[in-house]
């Protein structure tokens, strides 16, 4: 009987530590081999020099320091009709909420999603281990417009959704768009639609330019493969120009992104699971962090994602809106052009 009880403790630590793992990111690192897509600007090119450490990727901070395993651990176990338009929408620009990080963009008549997620319950092995969705998602994938392409940020969990991706593969064919080594993770899954980039590497999809830019993350499904795929931001050029962060801890990578590619009228940025601060800074930016990206990202407008959905930290479901709402006017920035929606509502931009 203690030999099973230990066995049980050791397997509930491995599950818990996959976990953490999945959603905190890891210390990082880029693979060898490189992919198709000539760099749009040669500075955002330069950004994609491979900072390697042994098999892994690694962020450009060299001051990056991610919290140990064990403090991660720790403070995981301690802390606690209207879809008619979007359908025949062809040529205003909009963005939809579906949650936590999941975006539905309309640009120059092509639909993509970001880091789609339907999921009710985030973690591994199709959601049977994780964190429960809270937030029901909006509306069905099977009422989306027809999907023209994916952009993925990285293959944590709450951001690469397994039994999504699948989804909607069947249903609509989507050209997935990812950071190196997410590529193969896709075709082991039959997804073969797929295309991957490295920081600075660009592809052009229905008049739309794609630019893979940096991000100040990590990546890891297990407790083995920990940075062995590539994290990233995204830039979508067209009429109208959009920066997605995906996840990302503050750095100087955000003035260097507006530099060269801004202005932007819309950056998409994390607001939520910055909570414990110790232990999330490195790789998630605080409300008030996002406020200053989007400035450094020369934004016209903001809007808020990676909140009220999953509960991935401390801090209380509301809070991350209210600090934002506290910001703006510390700032006395327009709140007009800082949006919080509301799960399924549509803004045009």
């Amino acid at each position: 009987m203690v030999r099973i009880r230990v066995l049980r403790r050791a397997f509930l630590v491995f599950l818990v530590g996959v976990v953490v793992c999945s959603y905190s990111g890891g210390d990082s690192a880029r693979a060898a081999e490189t992919s198709p897509g000539d760099p749009v600007i040669k500075k955002v090119a330069a950004l994609a020099v491979p900072p390697r450490k042994g098999a892994a990727f690694k962020n450009l901070d060299p001051a990056y320091k991610r919290a140990s395993y064990f403090a991660r651990l720790h403070s995981f176990i301690v802390g606690g009709t209207w879809l008619v338009p979007l359908r025949d929408n062809h040529h205003e620009a909009t963005v939809t909420w579906i949650g936590h990080s999941t975006l539905l963009v309309q640009l120059d008549g092509v639909n993509f999603l970001t880091d789609p997620t339907w999921a009710g319950r985030s973690g591994p092995f199709s959601g049977l281990v994780g964190v429960r969705r809270y937030t029901p998602a909006p509306m069905r994938m099977e009422d989306l417009p027809p999907i023209d392409f994916v952009l993925i940020s990285h293959d944590h969990y709450d951001h690469l959704d397994e039994p999504t991706v699948k989804r909607l593969a069947q249903l609509y064919n989507p050209r997935f768009v990812v950071p190196l080594g997410i590529k193969a993770w896709l075709a082991d899954r039959g997804i073969t639609n797929a295309v991957e980039l490295d920081w600075g590497q660009s592809i052009a999809f229905k008049g739309l330019t794609i630019v893979c830019t940096p991000a100040q993350h990590g990546s890891g499904r297990t407790l083995v493969d920990q940075g062995r795929r590539l994290w990233s931001s995204w830039a979508v050029l067209g009429s109208q120009r959009l920066y997605f962060a995906g996840d990302t801890g503050y750095y100087k990578h955000f003035k260097e992104i507006g530099d060269e590619l801004g202005p932007f009228d819309l950056a998409a940025l994390p607001i939520g699971s910055y909570t414990p601060r110790e232990t999330a800074h490195p790789v998630h930016i605080s409300p008030e962090e996002a406020l200053q990206a989007s400035t450094d990202l020369r934004a016209a407008r903001f809007i808020g994602i990676h909140w009220g959905t999953f509960m991935l930290a401390r801090e209380p479901y509301d809070e991350p809106p209210a600090r934002i709402t506290a910001e703006v006017a510390r700032r006395k920035l327009d709140p007009e052009v800082v949006w919080i929606p509301k799960p399924g509502e549509t803004l045009p931009w």
